[in-house]
């Protein structure tokens, strides 16, 4: 082939890709936040300001009029999700005849470190647990299945906590399958965020829930197929529905900076602290070490392995610099 022809063929190929970029072409349906919020409909408000003090994060900006607006909405989004699974669910047991155990609806949660996937998670749990019918809800986070830092720092890994390679796949596998099987008092390792390890010998016991939700970095990566064409398990593949927790990289980038500074005066200085070491940095030196750990680690992790696994969700919240969601996606069915 001729390079004129290859330069013809890269340029039809970018024009194609410009056309389908468009977003007639997209496959989400965009609401403004206005627009959201309507949807609502008669969806009670089942959370006090007392809860949220509980619910928001370390630098998380959670009002009253971010719950109505946003997770009311989405809320009763869910409960429409669960009960027409659950009826998918049943109407195949009796085309199978089989006597399955309850399986639960899994949500999965995805985003960047600082984006408020904890935060979301948890409001999300609280407000699915009020609902009339009272489920029993549970949250897990992927933090858990990383690698004990002793395994990746013998294998060259540790500055790498929070990529793909990080986590031990076939456990959190071999977990989501239990948990879809329905089985009795399924285990998850804990991680701490203090000791910045897997806690050894403890463990959270999931035990049959109505709805799990997974919460994580790389909850909707997939990796390369196989050519063989035999299957290869993902753990999105477990999910009934996932959210992406959306923002500019920028404004995460601020985030976690701001983050940062505020646990060099509260958990850092714990001497016991894994990061107890950064507590005694002034306000130039700490925001130039957050800014060194930003950019030569969560920021390459979310620009090569998180963003990429955006358009894999289901519903994408977009936030502004404020941390108020200022659009939702919802994939067309």
């Amino acid at each position: 082939m001729t390079n004129e022809a290859k330069k013809t063929g890269k340029a039809r190929k970018k024009k194609t890709m410009d056309q389908l970029n468009r977003s007639d072409f997209s496959p989400y349906q965009v609401f403004s936040r206005a627009q959201w919020a309507e949807l609502r409909a008669d969806t009670k408000m089942t959370l006090g300001p007392e809860d949220l003090d509980h619910l928001r994060g370390l630098n998380e900006r959670l009002s009253m009029e971010e719950v109505e607006e946003i997770y009311l909405p989405m809320s009763r989004l869910l409960s429409l999700y669960v009960e027409a699974t659950q009826g998918l669910y049943r109407a195949t047991e009796e085309f199978l005849h089989a006597g399955k155990e309850k399986t639960p609806f899994i949500i999965g949660l995805g985003g960047s470190v600082a984006a408020g996937k904890s935060t979301t998670a948890r409001v999300l749990k609280a407000l699915l647990a009020r609902w009339p019918n009272m489920p029993k809800v549970d949250l897990v986070t992927t933090d858990g299945f990383l690698y004990p830092n002793a395994v990746l720092e013998a294998e060259g890994n540790l500055d790498r906590k929070g990529f793909p390679e990080s986590y031990d796949m076939a456990a959190m596998l071999a977990f989501l399958t239990r948990i879809k099987a329905g089985d009795r008092s399924v285990p998850a390792p804990v991680y701490s965020h203090f000791a910045y390890d897997i806690v050894t010998d403890q463990h959270v016991v999931v035990d049959r829930p109505d709805i799990l939700i997974l919460e994580g970095l790389n909850v909707l990566q997939a990796g390369p197929l196989q050519g063989d064409g035999e299957a290869i398990p993902f753990v999105s593949d477990f999910f009934d529905f996932s959210i992406y927790l959306d923002a500019d990289k920028d404004i995460i980038e601020d985030w976690y900076v701001r983050r940062f500074l505020r646990l060099r005066t509260t958990a850092f200085r714990d001497p016991g602290s894994y990061f107890h070491r950064y507590a005694h940095l002034d306000d130039e030196e700490a925001r130039t070490t957050a800014l060194e750990i930003w950019r030569g680690i969560n920021r390459p992790n979310l620009e090569d392995n998180i963003l990429p696994t955006r358009h894999r969700a289901d519903l994408i919240l977009t936030k502004g610099a404020d941390h108020r969601i200022e659009s939702v996606r919802l994939r067309k069915l």
